[in-house]
């Protein structure tokens, strides 16, 4: 008679030694999927729209950037959907989040917007994501976007610590610094050169074995 294997383990989501309950609060392009962008300007062949957070720190003038662009190439919303379609979330970041989920609360916190990132979502296991809405016209054609909130990060993980939470954020550009400033630990993944230059309190590692083993030493760091 075969027997059934032993339930996996999950570790509750609290600070070691602590009655906290400790949350990561993870960027979603760049760290857990491709920058979206950054693919569609390779598949229209606009090289303008390579343009990302990892370039320009001011985000409503990005932004304005490309609804500029795309209107003067006459591409809308169902262009961009199309191509995010056939994306998926970076090689070995499902697995690294479903292990990270089994230790820790795990909030996303993005500057997409939900029209974008929810075929995303689906191939990463639905995790609980904070980001943003697009306003279309009839044809499609993006004509602006609306912001869940100002500075939508940092309020974030603000509000987090309000409700005492202890807050560990990773991230990978100019928009993320403000989160991992304000979260009791910050980490850069795989950021450019410019940002860490400009922001070196902030440890950077390259691969999810090296997130997952800076959250894990951050997790046991703030539970002191």
């Amino acid at each position: 008679m075969s027997r059934r294997p032993k339930p996996a383990t999950i570790a509750a989501p609290f600070a070691p030694g602590s009655s906290r309950v400790q949350i990561v609060c993870l960027d979603l392009e760049g760290v857990l999927v491709p920058e979206i962008w950054i693919a569609f300007s390779e598949r229209t062949g606009i090289p303008e729209l390579r343009r990302t957070t990892r370039d320009e720190p001011d985000y409503d003038k990005l932004m304005r950037y490309r609804l500029d662009l795309l209107r003067k190439h006459g591409l809308g919303l169902p262009d961009i959907q199309k191509v995010i379609r056939e994306m998926g979330p970076e090689p070995g970041a499902r697995d690294f989040l479903d292990a990270l989920r089994t230790r820790h609360q795990v909030i996303i916190l993005s500057d997409t917007f939900y029209e974008f990132a929810m075929p995303l979502m689906a191939q990463l296991g639905m995790p609980t994501l904070f980001c943003h809405r697009l306003e279309t016209d009839a044809s499609g054609l993006l004509v602006s976007y609306r912001l869940r909130m100002p500075d939508q990060k940092r309020a974030s993980v603000r509000a987090l610590k309000e409700l005492a939470f202890q807050v560990i954020a990773a991230g990978d550009s100019y928009n993320d610094t403000a989160m991992l400033s304000e979260a009791h630990a910050g980490i850069l993944f795989r950021p450019p050169q410019n940002v860490i230059a400009e922001f070196p309190q902030f440890p950077v590692v390259r691969d999810y074995p090296g997130l997952a083993a800076a959250i894990e030493a951050a997790s046991r760091r703030i539970a002191g």
